[in-house]
């Protein structure tokens, strides 16, 4: 069978196909990256190291927060889509999803697909995996989004309709998110993680590791191909290429660019890089002074060296940004928005229009958000070019999101790439979003970004979105200097891993397409 992709504008009614041919999958080819096709073998066992390990660690897809558990829930859950190596969508539970409005969605199920206790995957069970996001309780990470879904209902034996509150064409693209991903109806207790997925989970411990097994009734035929994988956290990066290079696990994320050539040098091991919309970002509290002063807010913008910082802090593994979130990868990226240059002269006009010329003023940073330590050392050489005197207070990875991040006025945060720009939009910049790191307010850009979701004329759309990357560019208070690219390391024997730029580790669902070759 043949499948088509679900495009970003569905125009009258669209229909999703079944899966793709034999030898493809959502994220592409099934062969190593670099490597010629090869036949999938079944077996074997691999340990994978991320960035990331915390007591916070959950087996609950609406409050993953961290990277280690987004690939563990695409290990234990399935969405009713997912996404392919463009991050359209494709189907997976929903064996198809049409609309005729982009408000009124049907989704036929999947037939034969069973959890990982035996219970039939019914249309009650996509009810309350979708609506549990409205609940306070649930404390889901993307309850803003989810505030979408105006309900919810079983419409037949197979069948569920989602009705939206308003028309939005990303909704395929939306559900293929990892917070989506559908858990049985009722379940309250994440001490297990009873999914669809193409593991089974054999133990959790909260901060040490994950081990999960081959799930022998995967709705995917002859799918997934390694027995097991043990998913475990090493947060300290050299640590992490350390137990890479010396055999202890066989793939990692986060790799610093510093430790690309190293990997590259050793014999049995490869980088895989992945272009992505990750950025650091500056942000500047419109809440507080005195960084809710434009002139500030400008002047802090044009003393980020943009291609030092790609050059020196990404060894190239990196793209130049423009003060704005949307990567030059999606459909909606706004090219003709003139390049904000490097110029401490211009830095030093707004200082001293805003009064701060002389002025004295910490800037909080952490290894938590990559490279920000180096980019605030940056800036405070910079800035005193132009008359601002930064200092820099270095603060631990260890409780940085929950104790410093939008907590000054002067700071740094890092944002993963998201499938959308409503998305990531509604996020991290609409007025009333849950990370609205800058605290930024703008009605305009809230009126479009609400229009933009509906408008089926594509050109407007575009145009739409452009016209909120001119705005958070010209008065958001973030500076981004570059897009940061997601680089994996792995060892050689690994095959099957290739790029879906939602982030590293074959956008975390790395575990069902990879094999062993060892």
């Amino acid at each position: 069978m043949t499948a088509r992709a679900i495009p970003s504008l569905i125009t009258r009614r669209h229909l999703m196909g079944g899966m793709l041919a034999a030898g493809l999958t959502a994220g592409g080819p099934a062969f190593g990256a670099g490597q010629e096709p090869a036949l999938p073998r079944r077996g074997g066992r691999i340990r994978v190291a991320g960035m990331s390990s915390s007591t916070a660690d959950t087996l609950d897809p609406a409050k993953g927060a961290l990277s280690t558990d987004y690939a563990r829930h695409y290990m234990f859950y399935s969405g009713l889509t997912r996404y392919r190596a463009d991050l359209s969508a494709e189907p997976a539970l929903a064996e198809t999803l049409e609309s005729d409005d982009r408000i009124l969605w049907r989704a036929v199920l999947r037939t034969g697909v069973t959890f990982h206790d035996g219970k039939p995957l019914s249309p009650q069970d996509v009810v309350y995996s979708l609506m549990r996001h409205q609940d306070p309780a649930t404390a889901s990470k993307v309850r803003t989004i989810a505030d979408q879904f105006r309900r919810v209902t079983v419409s037949g034996s197979n069948e569920v309709t989602i009705e939206l509150t308003g028309p939005n064409a990303d909704l395929p693209a939306i559900l293929a998110d990892s917070h989506f991903l559908i858990v049985q109806d009722g379940t309250a207790d994440f001490r297990q993680a009873i999914g669809t997925g193409p593991y089974r989970c054999i133990s959790f411990q909260p901060g040490i590791a994950t081990i999960a097994a081959r799930n022998e009734n995967y709705w995917v035929e002859g799918r997934p191909y390694l027995d097991g994988i043990e998913l475990l956290g090493i947060p300290d990066e050299v640590s992490r290429v350390n137990a890479l290079l010396s055999g202890d696990v066989h793939l990692v994320n986060a790799v610093n660019p510093r430790s690309a050539r190293r990997i590259e040098a050793s014999l049995g091991h490869r980088v895989l890089e992945t272009k992505s919309g990750l950025y650091t970002n500056l942000i500047m509290r419109q809440d507080a002074l005195p960084t809710r002063d434009p002139d500030f807010v400008l002047a802090m913008k044009f003393l980020f060296n943009r291609e030092l910082v790609r050059r020196t802090l990404y060894r190239n593994y990196a793209t130049i940004a423009n003060d704005q979130p949307i990567p030059p990868g999606s459909p909606y990226y706004l090219a003709d928005l003139p390049q904000r240059p490097y110029d401490p002269d211009r830095a030093g006009f707004h200082l001293r229009k805003a009064g701060l010329a002389g002025a004295r003023l910490p800037v909080y940073a952490s290894p938590a958000a990559d490279g920000s330590v180096d980019m605030a050392s940056m800036l405070q050489e910079f800035a005193a070019q132009a008359g601002l005197h930064l200092a820099v207070n270095r603060v631990p990875a260890d409780g940085y999101w929950s104790t410093h991040w939008m907590k000054h006025p002067l700071g740094f945060g890092n944002t993963n790439p998201r499938p959308t720009a409503d998305m990531l939009f509604s996020l991290f910049y609409k007025s009333d979003a849950p990370w609205n790191e800058s605290g930024w307010r703008n009605e305009q850009f809230d009126q479009l970004l609400l229009a933009a979701r509906g408008e089926r004329d594509e050109a407007r759309r575009r145009q739409m979105y452009g016209d909120m990357q001119v705005l958070v560019h010209d008065h958001c208070g973030v500076g981004i200097p570059v897009f940061i690219s997601s680089l994996d390391g792995y060892d050689q024997r690994l095959k099957g891993l290739g790029s879906i730029p939602i982030g590293g580790l074959m956008g975390y669902s790395f575990a069902e397409h990879v094999w062993w070759e060892g």
